[in-house]
């Protein structure tokens, strides 16, 4: 049986109006009075429906956006920003709001989905990330409710939809231009190995790597954040090597721009001295020194796709899951450089 407010007032020992002007965060009730009342609810297990207005239409017209980690360390990356204007694109022309959470480590975020879903507050979330053994997906999976994930579910469940590129592809392609021109030292710079958008170039970048039958050791691998200070750390490992790389593929473009930045410090250049290759075309990539050789994997458009996969979804809780690929494109440019015989190892 659902829990009441009448069950909440009865445990706190006030009254159900005083319940109603708690959870209306009332300036009129005490602060003693508000805690013994959000007590009450989280010990019931009491969720307020703030969309109650809508019961008739069962309908929050709106959707939660989940991002990876706390917003404010997530919005460092251009990717974030990109891909919620996509889906801000799409929800306005739905005339849907978005609820995008901010919660400051894994903990807050599952907490604040239960409360979007238990309260009723979004009639469908979309996860910015995947993430192997995820709570979050698995609460929304034993939920059924609508999601929808940009990137791919860790394991290939027929009942998920998710938007996403061909990474192990995408990565193959740009690993396969390194050694196209003739680098045979190349090592990956990626994110954390939980998440499968990094498994996934990972896997790519081996692959070529193997196929060619060039040397692939061990210290070659180096997983950092999505972030400036990411790339940074990346280099201080690879080139403190007996064999340093002569290209790197790197997972995302702001980690870039940390590497760059940091080859310029111990005294080598990109790309006279190191070629490197990136994912995602941020608007940055093409303004750096060098313009970075980059995979455009359509970001607006990840967004975008999201959106409409999971309004569909809310709409009607009938509606199949969906897998969308978003086609990427490689963007040659002046981040590589051909290596000469005289430089081959």
């Amino acid at each position: 049986m659902a829990v009441t407010i009448k069950d909440v007032a009865k445990k706190a020992g006030v009254a159900p109006s005083t319940v109603s002007r708690v959870i209306a965060d009332n300036p009129r009730i005490s602060l003693d009075t508000k805690k013994r009342v959000r007590k009450a609810m989280k010990e019931l297990g009491y969720h307020p429906n703030i969309n109650a207005r809508n019961l008739a239409v069962r309908s929050s017209q709106a959707i939660g956006v989940i991002m990876p980690s706390s917003a404010d360390k997530a919005l460092q990356n251009p990717f974030f920003p990109e891909v919620l204007r996509g889906i801000g694109s799409f929800a306005h022309e739905a005339e849907y709001s978005l609820y995008v959470s901010t919660g400051g480590n894994d903990q807050d975020v599952y907490e604040e989905v239960q409360r979007m879903v238990n309260g009723n507050r979004v009639d469908g979330i979309i996860l910015l990330y995947s993430r192997i053994a995820d709570p979050v997906q698995q609460f929304l999976t034993e939920k059924n409710f609508p999601f929808v994930i940009v990137g791919k579910p860790s394991e290939q469940e027929s009942e998920i939809t998710y938007v996403d590129n061909n990474n192990f592809k995408a990565s193959k392609d740009l690993t396969n231009h390194l050694i196209d021109i003739g680098h045979q030292h190349i090592a990956f710079i990626g994110g954390s190995t939980e998440l499968t958008v990094t498994v996934d170039r990972l896997n790519g970048y081996k692959s070529a790597i193997e196929e060619a039958g060039l040397p692939l050791p061990n210290e070659y691998t180096v997983h950092a954040e999505f972030l400036k200070s990411g790339g940074r750390d990346a280099v201080e490992q690879l080139f403190a090597l007996d064999e340093p790389p002569t290209g790197l593929v790197v997972a995302d473009d702001l980690m870039s721009l940390g590497v760059i930045n940091t080859l310029e410090e111990i005294g080598l250049s990109c790309p006279e001295d190191v070629s490197l290759t990136s994912f995602n075309n941020l608007y940055l990539s093409e303004i750096t020194t060098p313009p970075l050789t980059t995979v455009d994997i359509q970001i607006y458009q990840l967004g975008v796709q999201s959106a409409r996969c999971l309004i569909e979804k809310a709409k009607n809780k009938d509606e199949p899951a969906k897998r969308i690929i978003v086609p990427y494109d490689i963007k040659f440019r002046q981040s590589t450089k051909s290596m000469t015989p005289e430089t081959l190892r």
